[in-house]
């Protein structure tokens, strides 16, 4: 039997005229594994009520733009969300009581917000990452084991640089790798974390992970974890060129999701890294 339109997925993107949304839109519609039946932004803002299509500048697809977030989960198998922290909250508890899979690319998380988003994991499959393409998770994972294959007399510096629009940093992704790095040598990245250097700082101390961030242009993302050592340095390197990764990540982790008992979940489980 042909599958019908209404046996393909639902999804619902919020923060739709955002970069992200707007990219998420194009590869949901673009996907015929997914359909997209929602389209969330903030209440007041000019896209409400339009076509989401016609609002992008392209043709008209059926779905209107909504403030009413919780009407639009209610439609969907599940939620994308690159939003900010407080929004991401909210959604997180409206995804729950749609019981729809909550897929969270949002950073600049606290620790605390982070830990507000378990009780909505109880009802419902949220998939949250600091980044979501397959390259950045498989370095993920080649951090660790390089982490825990040298000692201390290697310093580890994550080195990220992002678009000049970017309000976070250390970025999620660098965040990522410094647990990652922090995991395989066997400690707590909140005791060795290093960042935001100005001034007289004072020599390096052992064992610490640093961070930097470049701001700048259109650079979409790059990521150097450096391990350097005496006469000797490690670099492991990825660079995004094109934003459609992280979408077509989003997207896999959703259909990824469906099904999938309640709980908490990365792009590790995802891609079964």
């Amino acid at each position: 039997m042909a599958e019908t339109s209404t046996d393909i997925p639902g999804i619902v993107v919020t923060g739709a005229s955002g970069r992200m949304g707007q990219m998420l839109i194009r590869t949901i519609l673009d996907n015929p594994s997914a359909r997209l039946v929602g389209a969330v932004e903030r209440s007041g803002h000019q896209w409400v009520g339009q076509d989401i299509g016609a609002a992008m500048g392209g043709a008209e697809v059926g779905v209107t733009v909504t403030d009413d977030a919780l009407e639009a989960f209610s439609k969907a198998q599940a939620v994308i969300d690159f939003t900010g922290p407080e929004a991401t909250l909210a959604f997180a508890d409206l995804a729950a009581q749609a019981r729809a899979v909550h897929v969270i690319g949002t950073t600049g998380m606290s620790d605390e917000q982070i830990a507000q988003l378990e009780p909505a994991s109880r009802h419902c499959a949220q998939v949250r990452a600091g980044n979501m393409s397959l390259g950045v998770n498989l370095l993920v994972q080649l951090t660790k084991k390089v982490a825990a294959a040298l000692d201390e007399d290697f310093d580890i510096e994550v080195i990220e640089a992002h678009h000049h629009h970017k309000v976070d940093a250390p970025s999620g992704t660098a965040l990522m790798l410094g647990e990652a790095a922090a995991e395989g040598r066997g400690v707590n990245l909140s005791e060795v974390s290093d960042s935001g250097r100005d001034g007289i700082t004072g020599a390096r101390k052992r064992g610490d992970i640093g961070f930097s961030a470049i701001r700048g242009g259109d650079i979409v993302g790059e990521h150097d974890v450096l391990f350097a050592g005496q006469g000797e340095r490690i670099v492991l390197r990825h660079l995004a060129t094109d934003r459609a990764i992280f979408a077509r990540g989003a997207v896999k982790a959703a259909l990824w999701g469906l099904g999938k008992e309640p709980g908490q979940y990365d792009m590790v489980d995802v891609l079964g890294l």
